[in-house]
């Protein structure tokens, strides 16, 4: 007892969540169901009450009908014994009264439905001939037919009319009540009838072909919703058996037949294909066999006599349709049940619909409402694809507007986001140029520290040691240079290093000029030295005072009588780079490592100055000396550093 007791205690929590899921299920399946019961009821009482009315006081009924050599008495509507009648087809004769007096607007006679085809003839005389219209001999269309009867044939009192009705399966020949009288009382009907069966399954085979072309468009530029290829080929085959006249018997080619019959069975499979997956379920493999019907009739048609594929439509075809609604109304049952959706009960309403008009289209084929052979399913089945065709083109284009929707919203949010970036930048610039003008300051301020304001302090300290004369004014005269080296560094010179040279060489002639030293000024190449837009006042400084020092070496140490400063442009792998040379022919100095003076240390010390300036520049200082001169090569970079840091 306590196995079995934990055995069910164990099974218990299994069964809990299925119970609720269970009631969820039936909550919604159940009023689905019971909706689709009042459809029914709807659709049965529309079929019996829309039915077209005929003028029943020029209706003839009573015919004698000769077959198969044998006559007899019948009532119209009739159905036959035969399935196929051509050579000797039933002859159904009958008579009508004709009186003058209604003659004034012409007699007609009038054939509300028949199959397949009928001759009538009056007096003897062939007045209709349907055979010769061939969408009027498909059984499927409850085609009427009228014809004027002419006057001539007409005799005061009793006429006779025939009615040889051709049979060519796979349905029994059936002849509805046939009317005689004056064409203004019978046209009314027939054009009512027209209406309703001709040029309405018109209407809708034409929208079917217009959603058909719309849908393969929509399919060929979204290959990965294969939903909308599948049903603009259900429709492409219903516009095909729309508008592709079948052969009247005796064709001689049957082909045309077999497609046409195969289409059904095909299109319903495609329906069923197109629910599973617009309802975004996957299609099984078994599921393919729907199409077996369809192809078994076509490639059947194709090889067998004219007789087979219609029997092979009878017995195959047309169940699969039924098969195929009643798996239409399983699957959108079972989509209202787990969407909820007003798309899956607007499909579901619409199958039980079409499925209603099938059955009693097949209680009339195996005749179990006699006097009702009108078929509505190819009427309703359009309906419904016009309907889900639209539905999906409007589910399309609402896609389209929110998709419209979203990059509009993308769009403004891509602006914001600009403008953001846009205010970002303007605050990064704003901090950048804050950070280099405070660097350049630094190194201007430094740069006077280290040149002005150690001259300043010379000057300060030889006038308090009571020095006079000469050396205060050349401590004095080297503080104002080098304040005008400054001053004229903070010139705006667009990166041509060349204006800053040539202030320089004013500057420089004029200290050699006392010293009676001679300076050749000599530009190699006519561009000069390369534009440099990154060049800043600070590189300009440096550049001009290790051009100073050396200028100072050769008037101080090398006692030179002649300098020459050359300016030239040389190629490089990366571009052309400029290079300044200084050469004096003075006696020149013993350099140590790296070319360094190893025996003066303040000409050491300049030296270091110099190739620090170089190096913070970006620039390479070659130095050679020896008792010919002294040579200084200041190679200028191709890009000079934004930063000291890059210089090392």
């Amino acid at each position: 007892m306590s196995e079995i007791a934990a055995k069910a205690s164990s099974k218990a929590p299994a069964k809990a969540p299925t119970r609720p899921r269970r009631r969820l299920i039936t909550s919604r399946l159940v009023p689905y169901l019971l909706l689709q019961a009042l459809i029914v009821i709807a659709t049965v009482l529309g079929l019996r009450l829309l039915q077209p009315s005929d003028p029943d006081d020029f209706a003839l009924s009573g015919f004698s009908l000769r077959e198969e050599g044998v006559t007899l008495p019948v009532t119209l509507p009739h159905f036959t014994a035969s399935r196929h009648s051509l050579a000797d087809p039933p002859l159904y004769t009958g008579a009508f009264t004709f009186r003058s007096g209604d003659a004034a607007s012409g007699w007609s006679v009038y054939l509300p439905r028949f199959s397949n085809a009928v001759e009538v003839a009056v007096g003897g005389v062939v007045v209709l001939d349907s055979r010769r219209d061939a969408n009027a001999n498909r059984p499927d269309r409850n085609t009427p037919q009228i014809a004027a009867i002419p006057a001539s044939l007409l005799r005061e009192g009793s006429n006779e009319i025939t009615v040889r009705l051709f049979v060519w399966g796979p349905l029994k020949g059936f002849l509805d009540t046939v009317y005689v009288g004056p064409d203004a009382a019978l046209r009314p009907a027939y054009e009512t009838r027209t209406l309703l069966f001709v040029t309405l399954p018109v209407v809708f085979s034409a929208w079917q072909s217009i959603l058909a072309v719309i849908l393969a468009i929509m399919w060929l530029m979204r290959r990965h919703e294969p939903v909308y290829g599948v049903l603009a080929a259900a429709m492409v085959l219903g516009v095909v058996q729309a508008f592709a006249p079948p052969p009247v018997p005796p064709a001689a080619v049957s082909r045309l037949a077999a497609v046409l019959l195969a289409s059904a069975p095909t299109e319903s499979a495609l329906i069923v294909m197109f629910a599973v997956l617009f309802f975004g379920w996957r299609w099984p493999r078994y599921a393919m066999l729907l199409f077996v019907p369809g192809i078994v009739v076509f490639v059947v048609g194709l090889i067998g006599g004219p007789p087979l594929p219609r029997i092979l439509f009878l017995v195959l075809g047309i169940p699969t349709v039924g098969l195929c609604l009643a798996l239409m109304a399983c699957v959108t049952a079972t989509a209202v049940v787990r969407r909820q959706d007003a798309a899956s009960f607007t499909i579901g309403c619409a199958v039980t619909i079409v499925l209603v008009c099938w059955i009693q289209d097949m209680l009339t084929v195996l005749e179990i409402v006699s006097n009702d052979r009108i078929f509505v399913s190819r009427l309703s089945y359009s309906a419904m694809l016009v309907a889900i065709g639209a539905g999906l083109t409007w589910r399309f284009a609402r896609a389209l507007n929110q998709v419209d929707s979203f990059a509009g919203q993308l769009v403004t949010r891509v602006r914001e986001a600009e403008e953001r970036l846009k205010a970002s930048f303007a605050r990064e610039e704003e901090r950048a140029r804050a950070a280099a003008l405070a660097n350049e300051r630094t190194r201007l301020m430094r740069d006077l520290h280290d040149g002005l304001g150690g001259q300043l302090v010379s000057i300060v300290a030889l006038s308090e040691r009571g020095h006079e004369g000469a050396t205060i004014t050349d401590a004095a005269r080297a503080a104002l240079k080098d304040l005008r080296l400054v001053i004229d560094s903070m010139d705006d010179i667009g990166g041509d290093l060349m204006l800053a040279l040539g202030s320089w060489r004013e500057r420089a002639s004029a200290q050699l000029r006392p010293h009676d030293i001679t300076l050749d000024w000599r530009v190699a190449t006519p561009q000069g030295l390369p534009l440099h837009p990154e060049l800043r006042p600070w590189h300009v400084i440096q550049i001009v005072r290790i051009l100073d020092e050396a200028v100072t070496n050769a008037v101080k140490h090398a006692e030179a009588r002649r300098i020459a400063v050359t300016i030239d442009t040389l190629d490089g792998d990366r571009g052309p780079y400029g290079v300044i040379s200084v050469t004096d022919d003075g006696h020149g100095f013993a350099p140590g490592g790296h070319g360094e003076a190893a025996s003066a240390g303040q000409t050491a010390r300049g030296l270091r100055n110099m190739r620090s300036r170089a190096a913070r520049c970006g620039a390479v200082l070659d130095l050679s000396s020896d008792a010919s001169g002294t040579r200084v090569r200041l190679q200028l970079p191709q890009r000079f550093p934004d930063s000291d840091a890059a210089a090392g």
